[in-house]
């Protein structure tokens, strides 16, 4: 049984920033930095089925795709990737691709790769803060520039690239054309409230994420039977004995711990394993109703490709 802040991991990458704030307090000294991701804290521990980030962005990211779990296990992986994606800020005309525009077939696919046809024939949509987005295994993608992100994936760094935007790092042909659906993105689930505090964003074999917003000094128990991750977005509170502000996760594993949201309230995404909500995850204990969360994230739509 486990409840501990998460490390951090910096991964400097030359589409990244040069300023993380207010998302970290690490002194990067001035290099960009394109991810951090949140870890266990002991080394030793085992491995967790999720690994979630933060991205940031200053320059389009390259067109890539994942395997499903189907393709992973073919090419003797464990488990693909599927991923989400919850925008935690965006610059004006900030937009990712999901899927193509049109059904391609993998010689029409493995042309586009060849030439650099294949980013004009990307579904590109714009996104702004509290969207969110779901990225089966599979799905041809790109994270354009401009973009904070919140991203929960299987723990996995198999990616495939088709096009990387003139930065001549080395494309991945056979593997992108067997491992793509290269077509648009398929319809997905609209979002779902569970109480007033919570609403399931996704919910699929992979991985539950979550959209919680706490109502200002409330007093939460939050119980889990697996792997949880909580990564705060607004506000901040104390989950168990750690303090938390933005940018700030804990891992939960098959435990308990008290929630103590702070007076300007509590804004969290919560990421599991899947395939369905943990209905007893959060349990009010301040002993009065539930209003409906005010939090400026709560509004935000799912983006997906128009067929």
């Amino acid at each position: 049984m486990t409840v501990e802040h998460a490390s951090v991991q910096v991964a400097r990458k030359p589409w990244g920033v040069a300023d993380i704030r207010p998302w970290s307090r690490i002194d990067i000294s001035g290099d960009t930095v394109g991810e951090l991701w949140f870890e266990r804290v002991d080394k030793d521990a085992p491995g967790s089925a999720l690994l979630l980030k933060l991205l940031f962005t200053s320059q389009p990211l390259s067109i890539q795709v994942h395997p499903d779990d189907e393709f992973a296990r073919a090419i003797d992986l464990p488990n693909g990737k599927t991923e989400a994606w919850y925008i935690l800020s965006a610059a004006p005309g900030a937009r990712v691709a999901l899927g193509l525009k049109r059904r391609l077939t993998s010689q029409a696919l493995r042309a586009a790769i060849r030439d650099g046809s294949i980013a004009g024939l990307m579904q590109w949509r714009p996104v702004a803060k509290g969207d969110f987005v779901f990225v089966p295994g599979g799905t041809i993608h790109a994270i354009g520039a401009g973009i904070v992100l919140a991203e929960i994936q299987q723990r996995s760094d198999t990616t495939f690239r088709l096009f990387d935007f003139g930065r001549h790092r080395e494309l991945h042909e056979d593997d992108a054309v067997a491992a793509s659906d290269a077509g648009p993105l398929r319809p997905q689930s609209a979002p779902r409230r569970l109480a007033d505090a919570r609403r399931v964003l996704v919910a699929s074999p992979q991985f539950v994420l979550e959209r919680i917003d706490l109502q200002p000094n409330s007093h939460w128990a939050l119980e889990t039977d697996r792997e949880t991750w909580i990564l705060v977005i607004e506000g901040r509170g104390r989950i168990g004995r750690t303090n938390a502000t933005m940018g700030d996760a804990i891992f939960v594993e098959a435990d308990s711990a008290g929630i103590e949201v702070g007076p300007n309230g509590m804004g969290g995404l919560v990421a599991y394993p899947g395939p369905d909500p943990l209905v007893s995850l959060l349990l009010d204990c301040t002993g009065r109703m539930n209003r409906s969360p005010a939090a400026s994230g709560a509004s935000g739509k799912i983006i997906e490709a128009q067929i």
